[in-house]
């Protein structure tokens, strides 16, 4: 069984049912086959209702869910295991939450980078909960480099609560290795697609998120601040989360109707966790959609209208 989230309480209460159900079945000589197809009828109905209306906290929410497919998941499926991994910033270590390498995409070589989360709480610590040290900004872009030297196109993912905001972080200069970051994006002369599978938050987010194209999965966010710390720098608390969601504006369709990404990627009803492969194929359908717009630009077209767009963002007469 999934686990659920609060707001879907309803669903949780109809599969309680079918268990019900089938326990009355092992019990004694019933048929409740027409029950439990009802009752499973019931639920994909309900879910269908609560997650065409979410609000901007509950997409956050299910961003968070732990069952929710992270970068290398999205990597294995669409290179089909075809995929090599490097590591190391050629400084100071290899930074286990951002990960990035070489894979294969219908035939044709991709520089992939993104967040990892872990997937238990060993690997969630592991991988220092998809929050990267400096090291790992600069090993993004020592890859970032690589495949502009190889001309080889750039997909990353973005998944991240923010980069670690640790002492020894600021010491070895977190806010100086993304903003680079940000200076060398804009001016790579290969394509490059960042896609937000999850969570957006902050620098954490933007330092591997400029690209010719930013794409958003539905349920995920994408903000300078997370809702709990907004809610607790305005009212000292983090009760009012949800009103700092719908202030934030950090749905797909608030950076859409904003102009801040190019695209949202649709999930299956309930997220990309319940049908993860529909999930993945859809990514993969984007990503090859717009490389195919892409390559048709010089590389001096690319930079120019990147520099362009982002120039935009935040300008009003």
């Amino acid at each position: 069984m999934a686990v659920l989230l609060d707001f879907e309480k309803p669903i949780a209460e109809l599969e309680e049912q079918i268990e019900t159900v089938r326990a009355l079945e092992e019990k004694g000589d019933v048929d409740v086959s027409k029950t439990i197809k009802d009752l499973e009828k019931k639920i994909d109905k309900k879910r269908k209702e609560i997650y065409q209306n979410l609000t901007a906290w509950q997409r956050v929410q299910v961003s968070r869910h732990p069952e929710r497919p992270y970068t290398l998941s999205y990597i294995e499926h669409i290179t089909q295991n075809d995929f090599i991994e490097f590591h190391g910033d050629r400084n100071v270590k290899d930074d286990k939450a951002m990960i990035g390498g070489f894979g294969a995409l219908d035939g044709r070589t991709v520089m992939f980078i993104g967040q990892q989360k872990g997937i238990n709480t060993k690997m969630r610590q592991y991988r220092n909960f998809g929050m990267a040290n400096p090291e790992g900004y600069r090993k993004a872009l020592r890859l970032m480099k690589l495949a502009e030297k190889f001309n080889k196109p750039i997909v990353t993912f973005i998944d991240t609560p923010g980069a670690f905001p640790g002492l020894e972080a600021e010491e070895r200069g977190q806010g100086e290795a993304i903003a680079r970051n940000l200076y060398e994006m804009i001016n790579l002369k290969v394509p490059v697609i960042c896609i937000i599978i999850g969570e957006g938050a902050s620098g954490g987010a933007l330092g591997i998120g400029l690209g010719d194209r930013v794409l958003m999965l539905e349920n995920t966010w994408y903000s300078v601040i997370s809702p709990e710390s907004c809610s607790s720098i305005l009212w000292r608390t983090w009760d009012f989360k949800e009103e700092a969601a719908e202030a934030l504006k950090l749905t797909p369709k608030d950076m859409l109707k904003h102009k801040l990404i190019d695209g949202m990627i649709k999930e299956p009803i309930g997220g990309a966790h319940m049908h993860a492969e529909e999930t993945f194929g859809n990514v993969k359908k984007e990503i090859i959609k717009h490389l195919a717009v892409l390559d048709k630009l010089s590389p001096d077209e690319r930079i120019e209208k990147r520099i362009i767009k982002f120039s935009k963002m935040g300008y009003t007469k």
